[in-house]
């Protein structure tokens, strides 16, 4: 009996010590690691993320970009990190939702390796050409395409924006080439440059372009048009409504091995960074949508898109270049 009250003793005072080292988080800067280069959505919305949470724990969230194999190696070194909560990754969901059916080894596991803290942000994927290809509409592109298969040519940043030219070639029946890049700032570049004909990409990397006329939006994925560019029509309204059922997030994950209540404590931290006025108008102004959810919320989200992503990856043949 007494070394039962002793075992007892020993986990009430060990549960006391992991709430208090909650509490106590942090007590000294914590690295925020984007997997993606600067210049992106993703690398936006963690300074602005890192901004508010550095303000909320009075300690400094530093970004650190580690671009490479579309989002995989930063991923895969964030998720090997001490599981402390000292090391926050950038979840984003080509990354772990479809490289793992793209790539033979994305250096972790999504299941075993990466605890979902927070979903922060959710966008539908654009469409745009540069103004001198001779189509003004995705109707007007997909005749043209129609025309020259396999000559048009298509960039991505990582493999959700990939995939999003996957399902608009599977939807229009039309022969298009990728073209792949680290980042979105590298391929816009080269769009606008007119080295390539077009891009799918999340909002934040091209609506500026847009509104100058630099570039030329074709479509939104998905059903709703959005705030960032309200006159640029739908993939529904363009006679496509199978595209964009499954759009693009950001969210927070940290290594496996991490203590649950500094999960949970990170969750809250985080979903009130987003409900700030001034981070969501920063959010806004990047023409994507704060959308944040808790662990549990997340970690379903992961679980569904992985599942979905998988069946488009196979339904495409597409493999990683």
């Amino acid at each position: 009996m007494h070394r039962v009250w002793k075992l007892a003793a020993l986990l009430v005072w060990s549960l006391m010590l992991l709430g208090n080292a909650a509490a106590a988080f942090p007590d000294r800067p914590v690295r925020f690691v984007v997997p993606f280069p600067p210049g992106g959505g993703t690398d936006a919305v963690a300074r602005i993320l890192g901004g508010e949470l550095g303000r909320l724990w009075g300690q400094q969230v530093v970004v650190e970009n580690r671009a490479g194999a579309q989002g995989n190696i930063g991923t895969a070194l964030g998720l090997k990190s001490p599981p402390d909560g000292y090391t926050l990754v950038l979840a984003h969901q080509g990354v772990l939702t479809v490289n793992p059916h793209l790539y033979d080894n994305v250096g972790f596991d999504p299941a075993r390796d990466v605890v979902p803290v927070a979903k922060v942000t959710e966008q539908p994927f654009v469409l745009v050409v540069n103004p001198a290809l001779q189509a003004r509409t995705l109707q007007e592109l997909t005749v043209l395409a129609k025309q020259q298969p396999g000559k048009l040519t298509f960039a991505s940043s990582s493999s959700g924006p990939q995939m999003a030219g996957e399902m608009y070639k599977m939807a229009s029946g039309v022969n298009l080439l990728h073209v792949a890049y680290k980042g979105a700032g590298p391929a816009v570049v080269d769009v606008l440059a007119g080295h390539v004909d077009m891009m799918f990409a999340n909002p934040t990397s091209v609506a500026p372009h847009v509104k100058s006329g630099k570039l030329r939006a074709l479509t939104v994925f998905g059903g709703q048009r959005i705030d960032a560019l309200p006159d640029v029509p739908t993939a529904a309204e363009a006679g496509y409504p199978q595209l964009g059922k499954n759009p693009e997030w950001y969210g927070v994950a940290v290594p496996a091995g991490t203590d649950p209540e500094l999960v949970a404590r990170l969750s809250a931290d985080i979903v009130r960074a987003m409900a700030v006025p001034e981070v969501q108008d920063a959010i806004r102004n990047l023409g994507l949508a704060a959308a944040p959810s808790p662990a549990a919320e997340f970690a379903r989200q992961i679980r569904l898109d992985l599942e979905e992503w998988g069946k488009v990856v196979r339904a495409s043949g597409a493999k990683a270049q």
